[in-house]
């Protein structure tokens, strides 16, 4: 049967036969046995590598597997290394409880049907029937790993150790959290003749994964969403490809790519994902204040995108960037029933649009779509990258959050950078612009922003 594995097969003869002789004479307890070899089902790039490495990273897109391989090769360390001692280290002890210790692919779900594993919460330890032990870590923490001595170590997620911690949290020698964490599980990896540790992550360009990048001691494994497309489901495939697209951020975190930030940029990937809230409840969406959406007209509807942001002024005092509702090559009727759909799905209670490409038509295809919508013209004095720099500060400053990955805004916004330029995609940062608008509008209103003259 092509495209299916023996695993696989035999899997499927165990299901449809029960206790019947499956593939000739095979014995149904062989059959499980080899069922329950994760090396038989591993693809090869999920395996560790060959050859004598300290560090072994895998580098890949989201739904790649790492989590399956990293728990698996600390099955493989725990069951062949009765003293072994593991360190399991992740952004946060919850997520290294959720994720790597009782995840859908974590070390509880992944050990064998007759593998003895006690899981002790509160002393934050994995204990295994060989002997072997883990012990788990937050990389917010590092002076938790100030003293213990491992022989093996798993860190999950290391692009996101200083994203989730604080990427200014500098203050011991101009090193991150982040840094000081895997420097002090480093110094204690002195157990046992053969020392390893695994990283597992979603490239992002943060020092330490830049760092670990340039060890001469490093195995690399890198990889794609893709990848693993036959475990994973079509909704899902769907989705993710729909969110990223053909984008930047796509391909970072579809292909494994590391995106480097463009130097002088005003906002950075790193600092995007700290400002960002990955769940709500439906709750919080009911609490905001202001609903504002920011508008960047086309010059033609053949040319650049029409920019439609969506932002919220929360009752926390928080501006929240709620949807990016652009749209290509449209006509201004196109565009401006955009403008009104967004606004009904989200109750919103103004309009800011740039009016330099001819200020009465805008106004005039935006009431003609949503009449009773108030429309606020606003006028571009200075250049695009001026504009953005006061609400850039709001980002540094932490006021600003994205609800929600959006990939083609936020590459726009890392093309920005200090002095005027644009480098990122297309000709015109469409998106970025109106969101800008709308969160000077929001954040800062008429009176904070005398850059901005208003009609």
């Amino acid at each position: 049967m092509a495209g299916v594995s023996i695993a696989e097969l035999l899997a499927q003869q165990l299901e449809d036969d029960g206790d019947e002789q499956p593939l000739d004479n095979l014995s149904v307890a062989a059959a499980r046995a080899f069922l329950d070899n994760w090396h038989n089902w591993a693809r090869p790039e999920q395996l560790a590598p060959d050859g004598d490495w300290l560090v072994w990273l895998i580098m890949a897109g989201r739904g790649f597997g790492k989590t399956r391989a990293g728990a698996e090769w600390v099955h493989d360390i725990a069951r062949n290394t009765p003293d072994a001692r593991i360190a399991l280290i992740g952004a946060s002890l919850g997520e290294v409880r959720s994720v790597m210790v009782e995840g859908e692919s974590g070390l509880l779900a992944t050990a064998k049907s007759q593998e003895q594993i006690l899981w002790e919460p509160s002393l934050r330890r994995l204990r295994w029937s060989s002997g072997a032990q883990a012990i788990a870590y937050s990389a917010g923490e590092p002076e938790a790993l100030r003293g213990p001595q491992h022989s093996h170590g798993w860190c999950d997620e290391i692009a996101k150790w200083d994203i989730q911690n604080g990427l200014k949290n500098q203050s011991h020698g101009g090193n991150s959290l982040a840094q000081r964490s895997w420097s002090n599980l480093m110094m204690g990896l002195r157990l046992g003749n053969d020392q390893r540790v695994l990283a597992t992550t979603t490239p992002r360009a943060v020092p330490l994964l830049k760092a670990l990048l340039d060890r001469d001691d490093i195995a690399v494994t890198r990889g794609s969403t893709s990848d693993n497309q036959a475990n994973l489901p079509d909704s899902f495939l769907a989705s993710i490809h729909g969110q990223y697209g053909r984008s930047q951020l796509g391909r970072q975190e579809l292909y494994g790519e590391l995106i480097e930030d463009a130097e002088g940029a005003l906002w950075t990937r790193g600092l995007i994902e700290k400002c960002r809230l990955q769940s709500i409840d439906s709750a919080f969406l009911q609490n905001y204040r202001r609903i504002v959406i920011g508008v960047d007209p086309p010059a033609s509807a053949t040319g650049d995108a029409c920019g439609i942001i969506v932002v919220g002024l929360h009752a926390n005092a928080m501006g929240h960037v709620l949807a990016d509702a652009s749209v290509e090559k449209a006509s201004p009727e196109k565009w401006a029933r955009a403008v009104a759909q967004a606004a009904q799905i989200w109750g919103a209670d103004r309009v800011i649009a740039e009016a330099n490409q001819g200020g009465a038509m805008v106004r005039s295809v935006l009431e003609a779509a949503c009449v009773s919508l108030p429309v606020t013209l606003v006028h571009a004095s200075r250049g695009k990258t001026a504009r953005a720099e006061p609400v850039a500060a709001l980002y540094e400053a932490g006021r600003v959050q994205h609800l929600g990955m959006f990939a083609q805004l936020e590459d726009e916004m890392c093309g920005l950078l200090t002095g005027g330029d644009y480098v990122g995609p297309g000709r015109s940062p469409d998106r970025a612009d109106a969101l800008v608008w709308a969160l000077t509008e929001l954040l800062f209103g008429r009176k904070g922003d005398p850059k901005i003259r208003m009609t």
